[in-house]
């Protein structure tokens, strides 16, 4: 598959970038150098990069990492930390739980290419997408408890509609981070493709969606939600107002202080 090239409006300063050609859009967190972890303004960029896509002439839609370390490694705890209230931390869970339901409910199919370790808030943008495609040397998990917090961007619905109640319970009370051919064995992933044919293989599953008429993948993807609907808005203010309240609390805020002093040493 062919890729276009940046317009200008996307320079590189941007933390997000979309590409679009043959039918297909990419939507790129464009982080490296903070393993793709998600910003405010990389949230406010995304909401308008699905605008975008949303009215383009595309048949499926793929979201993915720069680089090749990280898919998305959660939210940037060097600037989020910045939230100290509880007033804020539901503000930034709502804002970001929002704009996954607006990928999770997209009219088109939507594919995580996850080319790097997806975690904590990485793995819930991986699985609020229709089907992920993850490279053989990465993990993905629902690491928050890592950090004294929850899932709270409605991965914790979508993971139990992936794997059952139970393992959800256990993948996130734990934190385990699961190798690549563990998630495809739980159902939480559906493709893995070694690193070095990765691009072939998320282009490759992309092509075949982008193959269809526009009204044919918007039918097929709108049938699939009705039967399993992946947006689950009665939840979000108790799954907030929960998060919310781990977030300010002290243990949250040691356990990242032991994270940063880690990533130092």
């Amino acid at each position: 598959m062919s890729q276009s090239e940046p317009t200008p409006a996307e320079s590189s300063d941007k933390e997000t970038s979309v590409e679009i050609a043959d039918g297909i859009a990419s939507i790129i967190i464009n982080r490296p150098h903070a393993r793709n972890a998600i910003s405010l303004i990389t949230m406010s960029e995304l909401e308008l990069a699905l605008t975008k896509v949303s009215q383009s002439d595309v048949r499926v839609l793929v979201i993915r990492g720069a680089g090749d370390r990280a898919f998305i490694s959660g939210g940037d705890l060097k600037e989020l930390s910045a939230i100290r209230d509880q007033q804020g931390a539901v503000a930034m869970a709502t804002t970001m739980r929002r704009l996954l339901d607006r990928f999770a409910d997209f009219e088109l199919p939507v594919i995580a290419a996850v080319n790097g370790h997806a975690l904590g808030g990485g793995a819930e943008v991986a699985v609020a997408a229709d089907i992920r495609i993850m490279v053989e040397d990465a993990t993905i998990g629902f690491t928050q408890a890592k950090l004294a917090i929850m899932p709270a961007w409605g991965g914790g619905e979508r993971l139990v509609e992936l794997v059952g109640p139970a393992q959800a319970l256990a993948l996130i009370g734990t934190g385990r981070r699961l190798s690549a051919p563990e998630a495809l064995s739980l159902g939480l992933v559906e493709y893995t493709a070694p690193r070095e044919q990765f691009d072939d293989a998320w282009r490759d599953l992309a092509a075949s969606f982008a193959e269809l008429s526009g009204d044919a993948a918007r039918s097929i993807k709108s049938v699939v939600k009705a039967a399993r609907p992946r947006v689950h808005r009665h939840l979000e203010q108790d799954a907030v107002r929960h998060f919310a309240h781990l977030w300010v609390a002290d243990e949250h805020w040691q356990a990242a202080e032991r994270l940063g002093t880690k990533r130092r040493d």
